[in-house]
């Protein structure tokens, strides 16, 4: 009995202690920029902090599949929250000599790209951490489990980031993450995580990656995952992360309304977690790694979140707005879960940290091309407009999943 749920002992640490980092990463980035926002009134620079927190990721997202899968993975994930805490920490000392100007605006820029470095290493070999701790038929159980964590860690961290700027200090923020890194290095150190088959020979970098993009071209699946990961991300950009724009065009521009906008978003991705973390996902008996089920609840997710972007951009009242935000919340969970669950199954172990890295490239990478792409297109035509467009084109992607057979089998 013991043997037997000691895998799930490992996973719920390995879980506590990424959440316990996470929350102090999101206070800080929400410090960050709300400090940003206030002190300087400009939208340049928050669109500069804005890239400086997912470019170098996105480029690092890379380098960091293939170290994941060289060397340890777990002692990448302790050395990345190390680097990110030993910079913030040297920002804490540095600001009161750098003042509120140009100068600590410049300090807190550095720390942003320095801190979405080690996000680009250590989130590939986060996501390549589960499949060695989690039997495959239950990854996609599991990574709901982790989206609710997240989902959650998220929901508090704004509101925390608010309290500490309002009563403290940014400075004091910045502790808030040295303290909560400390404590997710001392847990994860704790956690004995089975031995990787890790590469024998130190070969060339550009070799290893062209072996994972090579194996993402041999592999069907997992190469039509990331280019429809990457298609999803771009159509969640006007009803999600353009959300607040919407409801202050829609709705009015009022703190209250963008507030709970947030909150019933967050609220929504935390019960689509746990609905996950339940239910599973769709099984087939005779599936032996779930890649056909992954893929069936990929296609119902794609399908739901689509109809939920076009009836939320079809202007109904706004607590019917807030409705279908919750619920879109629950399908944007879903979709993340899915193509997590399915890369981690359909991959072999050797290859996990650059095809995991690949995803994260691919997140990091199609945000702020979807910002870039719909922010200035919303100043010419209706972000509503945007929206129904985009969910139509969700729908049929979800409809390719479930029946082009080239995809499923």
């Amino acid at each position: 009995m013991k043997t037997k749920y000691n895998w799930k002992i490992k996973i719920w640490l390995f879980f506590i202690s990424q959440g316990i980092t996470l929350f102090g990463s999101t206070l800080v980035q929400m410090a960050v920029i709300w400090y940003v926002t206030l002190d300087t009134s400009k939208g340049i620079w928050v669109a500069v902090f804005s890239v400086c927190s997912y470019l170098p990721q996105f480029l690092m997202s890379f380098a960091g599949g293939v170290w994941a899968d060289r060397y340890s993975k777990k002692r990448l994930i302790m050395a990345s929250d190390a680097g990110i805490a030993a910079v913030t920490l040297a920002v804490f000392f540095l600001l009161p000599a750098c003042g509120l100007g140009w100068k600590g605006l410049s300090v807190l820029l550095l720390m942003s790209g320095l801190r979405s470095v080690g996000a680009g290493i250590q989130t590939p070999a986060v996501n390549a951490v589960i499949p060695q701790l989690v039997p495959a038929p239950w990854l996609m159980r599991y990574n709901g489990i982790n989206a609710a964590i997240q989902s959650v860690v998220q929901f508090a961290a704004p509101a925390a980031a608010g309290v500490l700027l309002s009563a403290l200090s940014l400075r004091m923020a910045l502790l808030v993450d040295v303290f909560t890194a400390i404590l997710g290095i001392g847990l994860l150190s704790r956690i004995e995580i089975p031995g990787q088959k890790t590469l024998r020979e130190e070969r060339a970098f550009l070799k290893e990656l062209g072996e994972g993009i090579h194996y993402t071209a041999a592999n069907p699946i997992i190469g039509r995952i990331l280019l429809l990961y990457g298609f999803f991300v771009l159509m969640c950009v006007p009803g999600g992360f353009l959300a607040g724009l919407l409801v202050s065009q829609v709705y009015g521009d009022t703190y209250w309304y963008l507030t709970v906008t947030e909150l019933s978003g967050f609220a929504g991705m935390t019960a689509g977690g746990i609905l996950m973390g339940i239910w599973g996902g769709f099984q087939e008996p005779t599936d032996r790694l779930g890649i056909r089920g992954n893929l069936r609840t990929l296609s119902a997710g794609l399908i739901c979140f689509g109809i939920l972007s076009a009836a939320m951009g079809m202007g109904a009242a706004f607590s019917i707005y807030l409705i279908l935000m919750a619920m879109y919340g629950v399908a944007l969970t879903t979709v993340q879960t899915a193509v997590s669950a399915s890369l981690q199954a359909g991959t072999d172990s050797w290859m996990q940290g650059r095809i995991l890295g690949m995803m994260g490239a691919v997140y990091s990478g199609a945000l702020p091309l979807g910002m870039a792409f719909f922010g200035p297109l919303a100043d010419l035509w209706p972000l509503s407009g945007m929206m129904i467009v985009c969910g139509i084109g969700l729908i049929v992607s979800g409809i390719f999943v479930r029946f082009q057979k080239n995809f499923v089998q």
